[in-house]
């Protein structure tokens, strides 16, 4: 009774404070009392007429669902790099490489969120209404998300809001990069990786997606890639190829075992891969509707018939149904519907699945011995790969029943939007290449690649190295 009475003065105090909290809330919330936010907006509304918007912007009317939607989306796509690439490449070095592995996909998270800041995004989808220039290149309007604001939308999305479409387009950004590094995995410098991926973004990725999706001389001529077939997977293929070439193979390879040091981080990194693909493919759809379910569909069937499809080759080839065969599979059928997966039915889907599989096995198997590239983790050999079936593919199971653009679609056109990428993709990384040679370096030293990159380069090693 005697604690009771000592608190008793404090409890009514705080019943006081309390109460006096509520009435000056209530006060502010009478419909008479105009809420501060309110009086700021409205002066400036009378003193500042509305900006003008840019060419690829319209006012935003929202989509509240397709806004929802593409949110979740962005997580997903995001999460196809962190943690799902990282693991999956991760997995599949030697132990001594794991760590750098790994911080290659988290430094082109990092580095590429900035570029795409700086001038990626206006890059890839800026317009400026001179139908010359902006065939190839986009407007420098948006440098740094200039005019960018809560009230805008992209004109190819005018439900959504201009900043979320700026995020979702920024995770294909992210990724693409982080494939290369698949090819060029145990033998490159960090600083090197740093500097190839920031010019890389700029000069390589971003024209090419405003090509095919920004209003590009692609895109116009009728070339169909839902997702990202050519600009992202043929991209980073041909870019990693490059990369294997331009600086040779690892020291060992094809002398002595290169094998993975942990499939069950590969498995969980796939995993995180195939669940993060239904950002990727039905968040392309751009809204929650009909064509996000067609595309979601077509991702499962393809990346299942795909595993099916590699793993029948492999047992024939090697005797053994791997683990790692059977997650490459579902990645090959991931890539492969990726450019189709809005465009086709289902039956389509599993067809492309069908022969995605074989088609990058021999890639990844056959053709890098016949040709003897090391493309340490099947950059190519998945997604140049897979992304040249599926884009080719898409001209032939492309259905007006799924998409009224599918119109006209044919193996011709899509052919050309390939030659124009890879084109684009080698040429410009092998300059890229160049540069960061003569500035950063790019190889390490052959006792740094002898002990392992993890404590060279990064100071950490896993226990027991």
């Amino acid at each position: 009774m005697t604690q009771f009475k000592h608190s008793l003065p404090g409890l009514l105090a705080l019943l006081c404070l309390t109460g006096g909290l509520f009435a000056v809330g209530a006060a502010l919330a009478a419909p008479d009392a105009a809420p501060v936010a309110n009086i700021a907006s409205a002066a400036v509304t009378a003193s500042e007429p509305a900006p003008a918007l840019f060419s690829h912007q319209v006012p935003l009317e929202l989509d509240a669902a397709g806004t929802a939607w593409l949110g979740t989306s962005t997580a997903l796509v995001l999460l196809m790099t962190l943690p799902g690439l990282a693991l999956f490449y991760g997995g599949m070095v030697r132990r001594k490489n794991v760590i750098a592995t790994i911080t290659q996909s988290v430094a082109a998270f990092a580095v590429v969120s900035l570029t795409w800041f700086v001038a990626g995004y206006t890059i890839a989808f800026g317009t400026n209404g001179d139908a010359g220039i902006n065939q190839y290149f986009g407007s420098l309007d948006a440098l740094f998300l200039n005019g960018v604001t809560v009230d805008t939308a992209h004109s190819l999305l005018p439900g959504i809001p201009e900043f979320l479409w700026v995020s979702f387009q920024l995770t294909f950004a992210i990724i693409t990069p982080a494939l290369i590094t698949g090819a060029f995995a145990e033998r490159l410098k960090y600083s090197g990786m740093l500097l190839f991926t920031a010019l890389w973004s700029l000069v390589v990725y971003a024209p090419i997606a405003h090509w095919v999706w920004g209003g590009g001389f692609l895109g116009a001529q009728g070339v169909l890639d839902f997702a990202g077939g050519a600009v992202v997977h043929v991209n980073s293929g041909v870019a990693g190829l490059v990369c294997a070439l331009f600086l040779g193979p690892r020291k060992g390879y094809g002398v002595e075992p290169i094998t993975a040091h942990n499939p069950v981080l590969t498995m969980i990194g796939a995993s995180l891969l195939l669940v993060g693909w239904i950002g990727f493919n039905a968040g392309s759809a751009g809204a929650a509707n009909g064509l996000m379910g067609a595309a979601l569909i077509n991702t499962l069937l393809a990346a299942a018939a795909a595993s099916l499809t590699w793993k029948f080759v492999e047992v024939v080839y090697k005797k053994k149904w791997s683990l790692i065969g059977a997650l490459s599979g579902v990645v090959a059928g991931l890539v492969a519907i990726t450019p189709a997966a809005g465009f086709v039915d289902p039956k389509g889907a599993v067809v492309i699945g069908l022969i995605a599989g074989p088609a990058c096995y021999v890639s990844s198997v056959w053709l890098k011995k016949l040709l003897k590239y090391d493309d340490s983790l099947d950059a190519f050999g998945l997604h140049g790969a897979g992304g040249l079936v599926g884009a080719l593919l898409t001209g032939v199971f492309a259905s007006t029943a799924i998409n009224s653009l599918s119109e006209g679609a044919n193996i011709g056109v899509q052919a050309l939007g390939l030659v124009w990428t890879i084109l684009w993709s080698a040429v410009g990384t092998l300059i890229i290449l160049l540069i960061c040679k003569y500035t950063t370096g790019l190889r390490v030293t052959d006792a740094q690649e002898e002990d392992g990159l993890d404590g060279h380069l990064h100071g950490e090693v896993l226990d027991g190295v």
